[in-house]
């Protein structure tokens, strides 16, 4: 009784540590790639032993296109086809090593590739800039932002098998770059086209320009010999107020384009919780559904709110399955949107008259594949361990 009494006490807190004052989502809200939770809860099935290195590597896909305002969905946007559309590769290469069964260090560095294509950004949308709706692209390539880890079990693994829930602090570092450069197509009055370089946008920059530091929980307890309920978090502060990547080549004329002249270094997390069940206990074949939501909050917990930042959230629904075979295990999730919300940022609040409010595209699935590769002894799968490994969108 013990044992549920503090799952179901850690879980509140859990939830209130990760979500104070924050909206979240995938698409143009600039979620950077990180892995949701602590690198111990990568492998899948099996908690990691005293001196055990674990390598993992996790592919993950979206393309948004989907523009929301609040939670409203814009669909003329796709109709006339003035949609942005963003696609987003990205793969994320961990190596995590157990100092004692319950300290584990981690580290972990995405390489990505994004593609954004749109009409507003170059000629425009309308028909008389744009007569013949030419679409342009930007993109980006390279390393993201570096994420070191340390995670901690708040109760013995050897004599709490069955429930147990660990903490983890780690840094981000800026190693991603922040200032991207593209190139953009105007049309000058003598309808040529001309190429301006700037900074591509924000959704699709490799990385924020800060050095973050990330909370992390994750937790677990079994209700049947199959079944068990997991919960993973993240949330990570950026302190910084802005990067030098600009968002305009004109100087401000008012307020609002003061405050998003140069791109934000924002917060953001992830959270998610559910339920698996064991298909198969001797080969390790886990089935999955839960709950998850990610995205970036209007206003960060430490530091002043200045620079760019499109805030919002999305609520997906995540099936998963996991298999096991002996050091090697595999996962694939494919959370698909639920719920998305663009909500108001700190430059429409600074509208006198209330009425600015930006938008942004979103995406209605993401596909998550992941792989690892433990180098131990041979363990005995506990069927009851949380299954997930995972990144934040852009």
């Amino acid at each position: 009784m013990l044992k549920y009494c503090f799952t179901l006490l850690i879980f509140p807190i859990a939830l209130w540590l990760l979500l104070p004052n924050v909206a979240v989502a995938q698409g143009c809200v600039a979620v950077r790639p990180m892995g949701c939770g602590a690198a111990n809860a990568s492998s899948g099935s099996f908690l990691m032993d005293k001196g055990d290195w674990q390598v993992g590597i996790l592919y993950r896909y979206f393309e948004s296109y989907k523009h929301f305002k609040g939670d409203s969905e814009q669909k003329e946007r796709v109709e006339l086809g003035t949609q942005v559309i963003n696609t987003a590769n990205s793969v994320d290469i961990s190596l995590s090593h157990a100092i004692t069964k319950r300290l584990t260090l981690a580290a972990s560095l995405p390489l990505i590739s994004y593609d954004r294509s749109s009409l507003y950004e170059h000629y425009g949308n309308s028909i008389a800039a744009n007569p013949d709706q030419k679409r342009f692209h930007t993109d980006a390539q390279g390393i993201g932002d570096l994420r070191l880890s340390g995670s901690y079990w708040l109760l013995n693994p050897t004599k709490h098998q069955k429930t147990n829930v660990a903490m983890g602090l780690g840094l981000k570092l800026p190693t991603g770059n922040a200032n991207v450069q593209g190139g953009f197509h105007k049309l000058t009055k003598e309808k040529v086209d001309t190429t301006i370089i700037k900074a591509v946008d924000q959704s699709i920059q490799l990385g924020d320009g800060g050095v973050g530091i990330t909370l992390e929980v994750q937790a677990y307890t079994v209700l049947s010999k199959r079944t068990s309920l997991y919960l993973n978090g993240f949330y990570m502060s950026n302190p910084k107020e802005t990067n030098g990547a600009k968002t305009r080549t004109t100087a401000p004329a008012s307020l609002a384009d003061s405050i998003t002249q140069f791109h934000s270094v924002a917060d953001q997390f992830a959270f998610r919780f559910g339920a698996n069940y064991v298909i198969w206990p001797a080969h390790g074949l886990v089935v999955g559904l839960g709950v998850r939501a990610e995205g970036v909050p209007a206003k960060d917990i430490i530091g002043e709110d200045w620079g760019f930042r499109r805030p919002g959230y999305v609520i997906s629904a995540e099936p998963s399955i996991s298999y096991q075979f002996n050091q090697l295990s595999f996962n694939l999730s494919v959370p698909y949107a639920l719920y998305r919300n663009r909500v108001k940022s700190v430059s429409d609040l600074a509208d006198p008259l209330g009425l600015r409010h930006g938008d942004a595209a979103f995406a209605n699935y993401l596909i998550n594949l992941g792989v690892t590769y433990r180098f131990a002894k041979k363990h005995k799968m506990m069927d009851h361990a949380p299954t997930f490994k995972d990144v934040s969108p852009k």
